[in-house]
This record gives structure tokens, C-alpha cells and sequence, in this order.
């Protein structure tokens, strides 16, 4: 990551006999402006010896998730979860991460929203998770499996009154009618989940990426970034130092 150079873009000519358009201009400028101005790490960051890093990714992901959390990171469990269509076209979204275990890294969603269909035709995926207080960022990709209809119910289930009651209006994706249809639908949700808290939602589904590449990024204010990456190799984790 990094920051931009300071120098002053000059908007381009207007032709003559031209509508003038100063305010567009002048809101591009500031634009350009605000930009230049945002910071990047103007904070200590912690310091990280790739060499100390344990043979396996996943007890260093947790170690960072827990240390974003105690830095004070809003929601560190969030994630930016990418996919492709059959045709290869990519679509992003962020989502929340339900846990990260030996199987690999678990989130969940309609098998009917975007993110379900394009898993169902090309089952892979990456992760990425940025946590600014500290400089870190952890990207992951791999193959991604479904759990089984009782995993991915006893997922759901877990969660609280209102991730079952945005479960239980489904229709994720779909082209909304109105504001007014969603808050009727949410509303027979809602009494649903509080009088059902067991309530099935068939579509729920529970996804398990399983990593084959796992990338540790500590940011450096003197842009030192350091960059370890794992890579499975069929018996195991190689380990590696990417330039940044």
C-alpha cells in the first residue's frame, strides 16, 4: 500500500462554446485533493520476524485476527471475499469470516446469491482481510467444498436473532421491487426468528475455503513492507519472502 505524490493535476481545457461545468471541475479537484491528503500508517506498527512464523498459516492468522481486536480494529472478522462467474468475469463483496480451522477458512451464504452460483461453477475463491490499525493484511485463496445441510444449519443457528431473521428474507441478489417490499419481508422475518429460533432456511449454506496460498503483509512507514507467503505443496507449507 501506499500513498500518493503531490502533484497538481490541471483540469483539462474546456472547448470554446462549451457548457463551462466549474462546479464538476472544481468537485473534481477536491476529489483529487482529498485523495492526496489521506495518510497512510501515520501510527507505530508492530514489528514482524518472518523468521519466527510458525510452519502453519493458520495459528499466525489467528494470532494477527486476535491482535487487530486488541488494537481496537472494528469488526477484524470482516473480509473481502472475491469469486469469478463461468465466464471468468470477478465480483467482490465484504462478508464476515464464521471461523478458520484446519479445514480452512468458513463463511456462509444463500446457494442463491451471486456468490452461490458462481461457487457452484467455479468452486474457488479468495480472501483478503485488512486491518489498518496495525499495518496488516492477510490474503488467501484455494478450492472452496460445501458443508453438509446440518454443518451449515448448526451454522446459522449460532448466530444471532437478526443474522436469522436476513436469512429468513432470502431472495439475496434478487432485483428488489421497493424499499417497502424489503421492510414487509423483514418485519414477518424478524417475528419468525424471535417465535422459531430453530427456524430451517434450506438455502443457507456453509463454504469452506481451503487455502493453498496464505500471504502475511506487515506494512513498514518506511515502506520496508514485509511480505511472507505460504504455499501448499501437497505434504506441507513452504514458506516464502515476496518483494513488496
Amino acid at each position: 500500500m501506499t500513498d500518493h505524490p503531490g502533484h497538481q493535476d490541471t483540469p483539462d481545457a474546456v472547448p470554446a462554446g462549451a457548457p463551462a461545468h466549474r462546479s464538476d471541475a472544481a468537485e473534481t479537484r477536491a476529489f483529487h485533493e482529498l485523495l492526496r491528503g489521506l495518510r497512510v500508517w501515520d501510527v507505530d506498527l508492530p514489528a514482524f520476524d518472518p523468521a519466527a512464523a510458525p510452519d502453519d498459516p493458520l495459528p499466525l492468522f489467528r494470532q494477527w485476527l486476535r491482535e487487530a481486536a486488541e488494537a481496537g480494529v472494528p469488526e477484524p472478522h470482516t473480509m473481502t471475499l472475491a469469486t469469478a462467474d463461468a465466464a471468468g468475469a470477478p465480483s467482490v463483496r465484504t462478508l464476515m469470516l464464521h471461523d478458520a480451522d484446519e479445514r480452512g477458512w468458513h463463511f456462509a451464504s444463500h446457494r442463491g446469491s451471486r456468490k452461490g452460483r458462481e461457487l457452484a461453477v467455479r468452486p474457488r475463491a479468495a480472501l483478503g482481510f485488512y486491518w489498518a490499525a496495525v499495518g496488516r493484511q492477510v490474503r488467501v485463496h484455494g478450492s472452496v467444498t460445501v458443508a453438509g445441510p446440518e454443518e451449515s444449519a448448526a451454522d446459522l443457528h449460532r448466530r444471532s436473532t437478526g443474522a436469522l431473521a436476513a436469512a429468513l428474507v432470502g431472495r439475496q441478489s434478487e432485483v428488489l421491487g421497493s424499499t417497502a417490499e424489503l421492510a414487509r419481508a423483514s418485519e414477518a422475518a424478524w417475528e419468525r426468528a424471535r417465535r422459531e429460533p430453530e427456524a430451517p432456511v434450506p438455502s443457507w449454506t456453509l463454504y469452506v475455503l481451503r487455502a493453498e496460498e496464505v500471504e502475511f503483509f506487515q506494512g513498514d512507514a518506511q515502506r520496508r513492507h514485509v511480505r511472507l507467503n505460504y504455499r501448499y505443496e501437497g505434504d506441507g507449507w513452504a514458506k516464502e519472502l515476496l518483494w513488496p
